[in-house]
């Protein structure tokens, strides 16, 4: 799977330098979407447990204890990171309301 984005995760990382769970957590996930080639969501639930589906095509991701928002087309097998950060800013951004994370997504023209 082709993965965009990922400059999101290596700020993540920066801003968090010295945190090598997180670093290794990042890691993990990359070389999940990249080398396993999901072409269902249901593979992509078999490796990655912690993916959470808020909106058709997106998924968030637990890494470590930070979150991460990602699209994946499965059609083109691509994955696109628009959005990560920990779970505090996650709760302050999103509200953990799946209207308001629609309303985001509208908000960014990344929603039909």
């Amino acid at each position: 799977m082709v993965i965009r984005g990922k400059k999101i995760l290596e700020k993540l990382i920066a801003k968090n330098r010295g945190n090598r769970r997180l670093a290794e957590a990042v890691d993990q996930l990359i070389i999940d979407l990249e080398r396993n080639s999901t072409h269902s969501i249901q593979e992509l639930l078999e490796i990655r447990k912690d993916a959470d589906r808020v909106h058709r095509g997106y998924y968030f991701f637990d890494i470590c204890v930070h979150r991460a928002l990602i699209f994946i087309q499965f059609v083109d097998n691509k994955a696109t990171i628009v959005w990560a950060g920990t779970h505090e800013e996650y709760v302050k951004t999103f509200k953990n309301n799946i209207n308001t994370i629609e309303k985001w997504l509208r908000a960014r023209d990344l929603l039909d």
